[in-house]
């Protein structure tokens, strides 16, 4: 992403030069949004504008000793499936401090699996919103990122520590905390998570493995009501104008083993076609299919659309244009 520099560079004259900065960057997206049975629900449509504004706050520093910290916060409107679009919402805070290879990343941050540090999670999404993914259709893989939420919501820390070695990466993330309380009914629930993962990268291809455990705990019975091991292991590769992307995981939340795929095709220098499959394995949910187009326009800016079918077998199409700042 583009970062634009958005306030002054404050230097620090000491012993040495300490310099910090605060930058801000994002993207807007505006176009239509079509999801076959959406209008079920009492005052949705089929069919409805699609919107998102991302706005996120980078702040950093360098120590003396070439420590380098970071910490971000970010505000997010999108529109809603009656049409309609709320007010941003926000995020807490992450930080993250890195040196010579290694980064510990705290707070309001990605966890192992969705930071894409050794396991190519989403591949090559298609359509403007990228409604299809390779995972679309995986279940009971937590990925956890950072993202705004609603003015009453919490969010749970993350610490997640990668250290990266020429070609070689390993990742492993814990989050710890009370992820739902009500104190009129007197309830709570813990959640204790963890993923561990390897990459490896050889010339064109990159291949990575990670595999965690999710509970939680009823705090004021004392009963574990999830205890779930999951893994997801991903290879990569690019042949010329083609790219391509394979996913396999599993869970203990769900019965079948899970896989699926993505390609990226490159027509020209501004244009590429996007596909993308994914697959449960379970009888009750229908595979994810999908074909689509990104066509640059210059300046950060895109045109985008796709078209394809979720897990319920509705049809989902999306077409609009997406811009970077």
């Amino acid at each position: 992403m583009k970062k634009v520099l958005f306030a002054t560079t404050a230097l620090i004259a000491t012993s040495g030069m300490a310099a910090a900065e605060v930058t801000f960057g994002g993207f807007g997206r505006f176009g239509l949004f079509y999801q076959e049975g959406n209008d079920a629900t009492v005052g949705n449509d089929d069919m409805r504008i699609e919107q998102r504004f991302r706005l996120t706050a980078t702040g950093t520093a360098t120590a003396d000793n070439g420590l380098e910290f970071e910490g971000r916060i970010r505000w997010q409107t999108d529109d809603q499936a009656n049409g309609n679009s709320n007010i941003a919402s926000r995020s807490s805070a992450g930080f993250a401090m890195s040196t010579n290879g290694f980064r510990l990343d705290v707070g309001n941050v990605s966890d192992v699996i969705d930071s894409g540090d050794v396991v190519n999670y989403y591949g090559y999404g298609v359509g403007l919103t990228s409604f299809a993914e390779q995972s679309s259709a995986f279940n009971g893989i937590p990925a956890s990122g950072f993202g705004v939420a609603s003015d009453d919501s919490e969010t749970l820390p993350t610490v997640k520590l990668r250290y990266t070695v020429g070609d070689f990466t390993v990742a492993a993330s814990v989050t710890n905390g009370t992820s739902a309380q009500d104190t009129t009914a007197g309830t709570a629930t813990s959640r204790e998570e963890y993923q561990i993962g390897v990459g490896y990268n050889f010339g064109n291809y990159s291949v990575g493995a990670a595999f965690g455990n999710e509970e939680e705990t009823d705090l004021v019975g004392g009963a574990v009501t999830l205890d779930n091991d999951f893994w997801a292991i991903s290879f990569d590769g690019e042949i010329g104008a083609f790219a391509f992307s394979i996913l396999v995981g599993d869970s203990d939340s769900n019965d079948e083993t899970m896989y699926g795929f993505s390609v990226k095709y490159d027509v020209s220098d501004a244009t590429e076609i996007r596909f993308a499959f994914s697959d449960s394995g379970l009888d009750a949910e229908d595979e994810v299919v999908a074909i689509g187009f990104r066509h640059g326009l210059g300046g950060g800016v895109s045109l985008r659309g796709g078209i394809g079918q979720n897990t319920s077998g509705n049809t989902v199409a999306d077409l609009g244009v997406i811009f970077n700042f």
